[in-house]
């Protein structure tokens, strides 16, 4: 049967619908493998007995629906059959799943187990997907690294060639996905993305991530970090996996106020890599500033690829990016504040004993239940919701921020997609993220952070590799919902790198 778990995606769907493996055996397979990848603790959760058991209804739907197919040639049974029907998946633990406990990381969640389920895992599990586990993650998402969850850190699978020994960061804070599927313990993982969380990761390991449109994924069931800049999305192995992930979790959702009602896409379908003649591509000159020499050529390198098939490339300027980290550094703490004044320990989560009144109760609930990073940005961003900070810190960004967005708006009168580093070389060791200081490990998100303000999508996909063999991710930034050509243009370059 050959190895189970190097099968992509897409590969095991069209497998499955033909009935050349089944889904049990497929999840078994990947059991074992999460089982013999323990040390990378890419999981919080397992959930093996929900797998096998979603398997089995899986298997069930696909050996009725071939059974119809053979006696019907006009066969309506097909339609009940999902587009992930039996594809086993990992998720974020920062998606709410109904009856399996979901902890964002945090002792304060420890024992949390929703009652009801995300709309983007209810899109998933409608279309047949079958879950592995909860995916480790930063505490609330608060991070860059994988190393501020309560849960441990996440080691990345992927090694440098001239320190093989060294432990490196899988990114963050969706590390626990992009491990996973990076180690082949997934098919696919489910991510998010508030300043670069889904990317940054993907170009630390070398898998491909997207982070849509601002409002393509409901974020109903998805706690939130910084509301207007989360945004759910996947983290695959390559972009047609990357492209069937997105066409399931996209959906307009009622019950999120900042859902777009568009009509659903089916991104894979319309894949056509390749298609890059007359492609106007910016190059922000801001971005290519000061970079390492072997980013630089890795860089260059892409942009010949894409010359070679025809693309225009022109220099713009988005001259307030400068101010993008600073700004979102406002922003997102000030709403990290607000949403996590829930948990204080009377509704939900963890409650600190031996209190003697309701406030100290508040006081070491939340002293004990969350992490350093996440009580340092809930006090940065209390500080600047305040009396003396509102005016001075909060209403300065979002005037800013709307420089930010009218810079994008003008580079694309004059160019279709824009093409950027992802991050600013390959993945650290963990040694080393330990003992970053919050601004430098702040920096990391320094090519990221402007998509989100600007509500805007960006894939990251691998372009090359340092000088000891680590991934180093390229992006590409559209215009709002153009995620259909920033498939397409990854999908380019992965081609022009697989040949």
């Amino acid at each position: 049967m050959g190895d189970l778990c190097g099968l992509t995606l897409v590969q095991a769907t069209d497998k499955l619908r033909r009935g050349e493996i089944s889904s049990v055996e497929l999840t078994e397979a990947f059991i074992k493998k999460i089982e013999g990848n323990r040390k990378l603790n890419a999981f919080i959760t397992e959930t093996f007995d929900v797998a096998l058991r979603q398997a089995k209804q899986s298997d069930a739907k696909l050996c009725a629906a071939r059974a119809s197919s053979k006696n019907s040639a006009a066969s309506s049974s097909s339609t009940s059959v999902g587009k992930l029907e039996g594809a086993p998946l990992g998720i974020k633990d920062l998606f709410c799943t109904k009856g399996i406990r979901t902890t964002a990381g945090s002792k304060i969640l420890e024992n949390f187990v929703p009652p009801y389920e995300s709309t983007v895992t209810q899109n998933l599990l409608d279309e047949g997907a079958v879950f592995l586990g909860k995916t480790n993650m930063d505490e609330f998402a608060m991070g860059s690294s994988n190393i501020t969850s309560y849960y441990g850190n996440v080691i990345s699978p992927i090694r440098s060639t001239k320190f093989p020994e060294k432990d490196l960061v899988p990114g963050g804070s969706s590390g626990g996905s992009s491990a996973a599927v990076a180690a082949h313990m997934v098919l696919a993982a489910t991510a998010s993305d508030t300043g670069g969380s889904i990317r940054q990761p993907a170009s630390f390991t070398g898998t491909v991530g997207i982070k849509p449109t601002y409002g393509l994924c409901s974020r109903y069931g998805m706690m939130a970090l910084a509301s207007s800049l989360d945004q759910a999305g996947p983290i695959a192995r390559d972009v047609r996996d990357a492209a069937l992930m997105l066409s399931v979790m996209a959906s307009f959702d009622p019950k999120d106020s900042t859902s777009v009602p568009r009509p659903r896409t089916d991104y894979l379908a319309d894949l056509t890599p390749s298609k890059t003649k007359g492609l106007k591509v910016g190059l922000p000159i801001e971005c290519f500033e000061n970079l390492s020499e072997e980013l630089s050529n890795v860089m260059q390198n892409n942009i010949e690829i894409l010359k070679g098939l025809g693309a225009e490339f022109f220099d713009v300027s988005l001259k307030n990016l400068k101010y993008a980290l600073p700004v979102y550094y406002i922003i997102q703490p000030a709403e990290a504040s607000s949403n996590l004044a829930r948990y204080d320990g009377v509704r939900y989560g963890v409650r600190a004993e031996n209190a003697r009144d309701l406030s100290e109760m508040y006081t070491k609930t939340r002293s004990e239940g969350f992490g350093r990073e996440v009580r340092r940005r809930i006090f940065n961003g209390t500080f600047v919701l305040s009396k003396g900070g509102y005016d001075s810190y909060y209403v300065t960004a979002q005037k800013v921020l709307q420089c930010i967005q009218n810079d994008f708006c003008e580079a694309f009168k004059r160019v279709d997609v824009l093409f950027l580093p992802t991050t600013t070389g390959g993945a650290f060791g963990i040694e080393e993220g330990a003992n970053m200081s919050p601004i430098d490990m702040y920096l990391n998100d320094i090519f990221t952070v402007s998509v989100n303000l600007a509500g805007l999508p960006g894939i990251s996909v691998n372009g090359g590799f340092s000088s000891d063999g680590l991934p180093l991710g390229v992006q590409f930034v559209g215009q709002k919902f153009s995620e259909q050509r920033l498939l397409n243009i990854a999908g380019t370059i992965e081609e022009a790198h697989a040949h």
